[in-house]
C-alpha cells in the first residue's frame, strides 16, 4: 500500500524532492524544498548580521530569505551542482541589496571610510605590507582622533563594502559552514586558495583585531557583548572591527585582481 502524500513527502530526500517538484510543479513540494533551508537563511543572516541589525530584525531577513529560497528552486538545475552552493550567493545578496534600500550608512560616514579604505590600498599596493593606524592617518593628513573617529563609525560600512566585494566575484563560490555554525568570513569560502589567503591575512592581523573577529563571526557575540569581555568600549570595538575587516578587503581586492 503506497503511504500517504504527507508522510511520503517528508521521507523524501531533498534529492527525490527536486526531481518530483521538476516533474509535477506541485507548489507545496517547492514550499517543501524551500523550508528546509531555513537554517541556512539564518545562518548566513547571523554572519552578516552587521550588514541588517540596525534596521531590522532576523525574523525579517528569515522570511525574505523564504522567497529567494522558493525563487531559486525554481531555477535551480539539479544537475548542475548543489543548491546551497547556489543559494547561498543569493541570500547574502538580498540581504546586501536590503541595507542598500535601507541607506543606514550617512553619506560623510561612507566618504570617510572610503577614503581610508583608498589609502589603506594605495599604501599597500606600494608597499606590499598592510599600513598602521599612524601611516594611514599620516598619509591622509588626519590626526589619531579623527582617524580613530572615522573608523568607529566605518564599521557597518566596511561590513557592507566587504560583502560587496564577494558578492561581485563571480568566480569565487561562498556557503555557510554546515550544521549551521556561524563561522568567520574566511570559513565560508570553499576555495582553498582563497581560504588560505584569507587565513593568512586574518594572522598577520593584530591580536585584539582577530579576537574581535572570532567574538563577532565564530561566538556570535554583539559589539556591546565583545566590549565587556575586552574591557573595552563599544566604539573601540567597532574601530578595532572596521580595521580588520577594511584590512581584510584590502588584500582581497589585491588577491582577486590578481595583485596578490
Amino acid at each position: 500500500m503506497r503511504p500517504g502524500p504527507e508522510k511520503r513527502v517528508e521521507e523524501m530526500t531533498t534529492e527525490e524532492l527536486f526531481a518530483e517538484y521538476k516533474s509535477t510543479g506541485d507548489k507545496a513540494l517547492k514550499w517543501e524544498i524551500a523550508m528546509r533551508y531555513t537554517g541556512l537563511v539564518k545562518s548566513i543572516a547571523l554572519q552578516i548580521r552587521g550588514v541588517f541589525c540596525s534596521f531590522t530584525q532576523l525574523d525579517d531577513i528569515i522570511n525574505e530569505g523564504l522567497i529567494v529560497l522558493a525563487d531559486a528552486v525554481d531555477k535551480f538545475d539539479p544537475e548542475k551542482g548543489r543548491f546551497e552552493m547556489y543559494v547561498a550567493k543569493r541570500i547574502r545578496g538580498m540581504i546586501v541589496d536590503l541595507a542598500r534600500q535601507q541607506d543606514w550608512v550617512p553619506r560623510t560616514v561612507r566618504q570617510r571610510a572610503q577614503r581610508i579604505e583608498k589609502a589603506m590600498t594605495e599604501l599597500y599596493n606600494v608597499t606590499g605590507k598592510l599600513p598602521s593606524d599612524a601611516q594611514v592617518a599620516e598619509y591622509l593628513n588626519m590626526t589619531m582622533e579623527e582617524y580613530q573617529e572615522a573608523m568607529a563609525n566605518a564599521s557597518l560600512h566596511s561590513i557592507l563594502s566587504f560583502e560587496e566585494l564577494f558578492e561581485n566575484g563571480d568566480q569565487w563560490a561562498m556557503e555557510p559552514a554546515a550544521g549551521g555554525s556561524e563561522e568567520i568570513p574566511e570559513q565560508a569560502l570553499m576555495n582553498q586558495e582563497l581560504t588560505q589567503v584569507l587565513a593568512e591575512a586574518i594572522s598577520s592581523m593584530k591580536e585584539s583585531e582577530q579576537l574581535v573577529l572570532s567574538l563577532y563571526y565564530e561566538q556570535n557575540l554583539k559589539m556591546k557583548d565583545i566590549a565587556t569581555v575586552m574591557d573595552i568600549t563599544p566604539p573601540r570595538v567597532s574601530q578595532i572591527h572596521a580595521r580588520a575587516v577594511q584590512k581584510l578587503k584590502v588584500i582581497m581586492e589585491a588577491y582577486l585582481k590578481g595583485d596578490g
